[in-house]
């Protein structure tokens, strides 16, 4: 995770419940051979850890923050980043593009970068 790595604080937004404790598992096992300190946002200590994993009801102050979740980042202006990850499946992508028109009816400029090539 570059961000982590310039020492910006992250966080990482998912659905739900389950999705939190699904990504803090992966967290603990990828990278192979890394470790990505992290914590749930509503741990006791989670102002200590630079990743953050909560849904959009829990967002905390972030440099970065990971969307995961079908909607969108509500105030979004407040975050100097925000990641959006496309599905690549074309049947899930309507809320993709749901969230770009909410960013763009807030006068922000999303930009596109292809993954995939």
């Amino acid at each position: 995770m570059m961000a982590w790595e310039r020492k910006q604080r992250v966080f990482v937004s998912v659905a739900s419940e389950a999705a939190i404790e699904q990504l803090d598992e992966l967290m603990w096992q990828f990278p192979a051979g890394r470790f990505l300190p992290h914590t749930r946002s509503d741990a006791a200590d989670a102002s200590k850890a630079p990743v953050n994993i909560g849904t959009l009801s829990g967002l905390k102050p972030a440099e970065v923050v990971i969307n995961l979740c079908p909607e969108a980042i509500p105030q979004p202006s407040r975050f100097k980043r925000i990641l959006e990850i496309v599905p690549f499946v074309k049947s899930e992508r309507e809320a993709s593009r749901a969230k770009y028109r909410t960013y763009s009816n807030l006068g922000l400029s999303p930009e596109l970068h292809e993954m995939n090539k």
